[in-house]
């Protein structure tokens, strides 16, 4: 039976939402009702175990190499202006200090000893101009770090059938990037990249919203790394992506299931895939917990090169090829991440605590074996949120 009616209760209808869809309907093309404000504080650590000896080690290593930390207060807002327009925005600011690995994961530091230390302003508006069963949206996002600027101008647009129950989506993105160096003042490259996403919502009955959105990506310019030697890569990159969602209301239980699936490939040669699944169980009428579970794998790109034994040609590629880079992140892999939010509600007001497990292993990809002679990253993340309605 399709759905017509919205679903009650304020953590039914979070809980089995999809981003911009409403509950009993696919896309509910009015101005909010109300405004939002919200507050989030994001931490985040990183370590990476010492188990490959690498010819750089002496043996005094610990077990562990203590890499990135990051603390990003955010500030989000949501505002309708009139019975056709509403604005919203956001503005988040990071605090990044640590070191990454310059060839795999022996050798730290983004920048020359103790580490690197960096601070990243982002911020973005829109502009949503209502209609009966439409919207258009205009937005725009700017980024600042030490090393790297980026420009983003959006526009993107909504329609909805006759019954509400399915929607289709558009949109468009263009964004240019300045990329510099605190090691090479010489270092000032440019990048360009416009996307393209088209998306169908379908509410198929009361407990059931499916999504499918479908992405392209064509940039041009600098991709390189210059914080890691021997570092090399081309100066363009096609990457394409397709997403499903599918949310489940289990009206016995009054509890939600959030699945999803993407699938990712581009020019590097990079195969991606991921598979999520959380449980959105309401304890009281109030408060909810939301256990989560992520799978990620990916395929080593073309021009990535394995850790090479030879003392004499470490840490560099063997030869002299055109494109090459020891970035880890390049290499193949697989990742879980195992996660719990806490969710509050009190009228108006709302409070969240989420925490995150990362762990990245070579041996966990998917489809075969993984890079050699990474070894395995851990994290963790800690998200704290409050907001409110005006």
């Amino acid at each position: 039976m399709a759905a017509t009616e919205p679903f009650k209760g304020a953590i039914v209808a979070a809980a089995l939402a999809l981003p911009g869809v409403l509950p009993g309907q696919a896309q509910a093309q009015s101005v909010p009702e109300q405004g939002s404000v919200s507050l989030k504080f994001l931490a985040y650590r990183d370590s990476q175990s010492t188990d490959t000896r690498y010819p750089q080690y002496t043996g005094n290593e610990p077990s562990r190499l203590r890499r990135i930390s990051v603390n990003a207060p955010s500030f989000a807002i949501v505002a309708p202006l009139s019975s056709q327009w509403a604005v919203e925005g956001s503005l988040i600011a990071e605090h990044v200090s640590g070191a990454t690995p310059r060839y795999y994961s022996d050798v730290s530091g983004a920048t020359t000893s103790p580490g690197m230390e960096d601070r990243r302003t982002a911020g973005d508006v829109k502009l949503t101009r209502y209609f009966e069963r439409a919207s258009i949206g205009v937005g725009l996002a700017a980024s600042k770090e030490n090393d790297f600027r980026s420009n983003a101008v959006s526009l993107d647009g909504r329609i909805s059938t006759d019954d509400r129950n399915t929607t289709l989506n558009l949109g468009l993105a263009h964004t240019r990037d300045r990329i510099t160096s605190v090691n090479d003042d010489l270092l000032d490259e440019d990048r360009k990249t416009t996307e393209l996403m088209a998306g169908v919502t379908r509410v198929l009955t009361r407990s059931d919203i499916v999504q499918l959105n479908l992405s392209y990506a064509g940039g041009r310019g600098y991709y390189s790394d210059p914080y890691k030697l021997f570092d090399h890569r081309p100066d363009t990159r096609k990457q394409a992506a397709a997403l499903l969602r599918w949310n489940h209301h289990f009206s016995g239980l009054g509890s939600t299931l959030r699945s999803g699936y993407r699938y990712y490939r581009d020019s590097f040669n990079i195969r991606a895939h991921t598979a999520d699944l959380a449980w959105v169980q309401p304890i009281t009428p109030i408060f909810s917990l939301t256990p989560s579970v992520r799978y990620y794998s990916q395929s080593a790109a073309r021009f990535y090169y394995d850790p090479v034994s030879d003392v004499v040609l470490y840490p560099g590629p063997v030869g002299t090829p055109t494109y090459s880079s020891p970035d880890q992140r390049l290499s193949a892999f697989g990742a879980i991440t195992v996660g719990l939010k806490a969710e509050l509600q009190l009228g108006r007001w709302a409070t969240d605590l989420k925490v995150e497990q990362y762990e990245q292993r070579s041996s966990w990809r998917t489809g075969g074996q993984g890079s050699p002679g990474i070894d395995p990253l851990h994290a963790t993340m800690l998200q704290f949120g409050v907001s409110t309605n005006f």
